[in-house]
């Protein structure tokens, strides 16, 4: 058993030599192919060294070539360069001998004029010494005789030839005048229409006064609540008169009966329908009239609401004149003229057209109309020259611009014309706005109305904040600064209305 044991052991130790014996030269190998690739790669790196060496060296001298190469390049244009320097160098040192020789020339010149000047000025003196010995004059006393004989003449000669031209410019800018304003006027070609206090509506028989009037009166009664204008129906066969100072309420008033009439249905309700769409038509016609207005005139660039409101105008009087009528006129006279003598024609027509602006709004606003054109003007984007046009017009600022004085004289010409105006249809137009004024500024007013010639007002109060005393205390109030503040032919009737309504839905 021992032996075998000892066997086994001897053939592992055999084994295991033969195994170190194999794994020796293996490795002997191994490290004998990585001395060979050492080497290899050793001289690999050698040759590579070698030819970057010489690749290195063959750049240098390439470069060094170029080098010298630009070297001498730059050396020759710097000879060049130098070459031309000097070149300019004696040509200026040349001109500088030149100038020197000129100046001294010059100087020699100068020294001569010098004493030439010195013996002249000896002559004068020694002159000025004899005259002064003959005439007994010093030279100061003698220029200043000379300059004042002068001068008196000069003067006599400036004042004969400013009389002279004086005279010749009177007379031929009045015929000049005369010429352009009477070709403007007539090449003008404006109709005149004298604006009344009432207007007729015709009926399609007698039997519709009777549906106007209505059921005790409420038909009628309610148009004029309204529209705040009286309906005359009389015995004229076939027809109704609308009397009212505010031109406006009159057409809305005249609008809504001819619908109505036309309508057939006239009741309350009815005619409080009719009467909100006849206002819409107004405001369209308004707006209608002033577009008619500026298209007319060519007037290009104006805002819509100044349009609006110089439509308003077609609705409103000035001494019985048509105030857009006489806007147009003026605009049209004021741009012939300005054509006639050079002037711009289109700020002349544009301020003609607006000068009277203030009008539309001077019965509803606080202040002159001119103060509410100005207003207006500024308001919408005007420039200022048409701005002063319009304040100028009636002289409140002194005009300073041709244009300005145009617009004066066109309005004297349009207002001067024969029939254009009426002062007592004026005078009494106020008299009834005045009334609504004194109306109007007491609180809780909701509408007033001057009719009947002005021989009555009608206010409606807010139902609100009257109760029966103080609608009899307003009336009597009313009546009292009437009294006070206007005269009046006969008597004023003050009626105070005081409306109260419910209205409910049936759902």
């Amino acid at each position: 058993m021992t032996n075998v044991l000892l066997v086994i052991a001897v053939l592992a130790v055999m084994a295991l030599t033969v195994v170190l014996i194999s794994q020796n030269s293996k490795v002997k190998k191994a490290l004998s192919e990585i001395e060979f690739e050492k080497k290899t790669i050793s001289e690999k790196e050698g040759l590579l060294l070698k030819e970057a060496r010489i690749k290195a060296k063959e750049e240098l001298q390439s470069d060094r070539e170029k080098l010298n190469e630009e070297e001498r390049e730059r050396r020759q244009e710097f000879a060049r360069l130098e070459q031309k320097l000097t070149k300019k160098e004696d040509m200026l040192e040349d001109k500088i001998q030149e100038y020197t020789e000129k100046d001294l020339q010059a100087q020699r010149k100068l020294d001569e004029l010098l004493e030439k000047e010195d013996y002249l000025a000896s002559i004068v003196q020694k002159q000025t010494e004899e005259l002064e010995r003959i005439s007994g004059l010093s030279a100061d006393d003698a220029k200043r005789m000379l300059l004042e004989q002068i001068k008196n003449d000069l003067a006599q000669e400036q004042m004969q030839l400013i009389r002279e031209n004086e005279a010749k410019i009177k007379e031929v800018s009045q015929e000049k005048a005369k010429e352009i304003l009477s070709t403007t006027m007539q090449r003008c070609m404006i109709e005149q229409v004298v604006e009344t206090t009432v207007s007729v509506v015709a009926l399609p028989n007698d039997e519709m006064k009777g549906r106007i009037i209505g059921r005790e009166g409420r038909n009628i009664r309610t148009l004029e609540t309204l529209t705040g204008v009286d309906l005359i129906i009389d015995d004229t066969p076939e027809a109704v008169v609308l009397s009212g100072f505010d031109p406006i309420r009159r057409e809305i008033a005249k609008l809504t009966l001819e619908k109505l009439i036309v309508d057939g249905r006239i009741h309350p309700v009815r005619i409080e329908e009719t009467v909100e769409k006849a206002r819409e038509e107004i405001d369209k016609k308004i707006w209608h009239e002033g577009e008619n207005a500026v298209l007319e005139m060519g007037v290009m660039g104006l805002n819509k609401e100044l349009i609006k409101t110089l439509g308003r105008l077609y609705y409103r009087t000035s001494y019985g004149q048509n105030v857009l009528k006489h806007s147009i006129e003026v605009g049209a006279i004021a741009g012939m003229l300005a054509a006639e003598i050079g002037a711009n024609v289109a700020v002349a027509k544009r301020a003609g057209l607006l000068h009277d602006i203030g009008k539309a709004v001077d019965q509803t606003q606080e202040g002159t109309h001119i103060q509410l054109g100005v207003e207006l003007a500024n308001r919408y984007g005007e420039k200022p020259e048409i701005v002063h046009a319009i304040e100028a017009h009636h002289d409140d600022v002194v005009a300073n611009t041709i244009e300005a004085v145009l617009v004066k004289i066109a309005d004297a010409i349009s207002a001067g014309r024969p029939g254009a105006r009426r002062d007592t249809l004026e005078i009494y137009i106020k008299r009834l706005q005045k009334i609504e004024e004194i109306v109007n500024s007491y609180d809780g007013i909701k509408q007033s109305f001057a009719v009947q010639a002005g021989r009555e007002v009608r206010i409606i109060v807010q139902a609100e904040m009257f109760d029966d005393l103080a609608s009899q205390k307003l009336a009597r109030d009313v009546a009292k600064r009437i009294e006070d503040e206007l005269d009046y032919p006969g008597q004023i009737r003050v009626t105070v209305v005081r409306e109260f309504r419910t209205t409910e839905i049936a759902k």
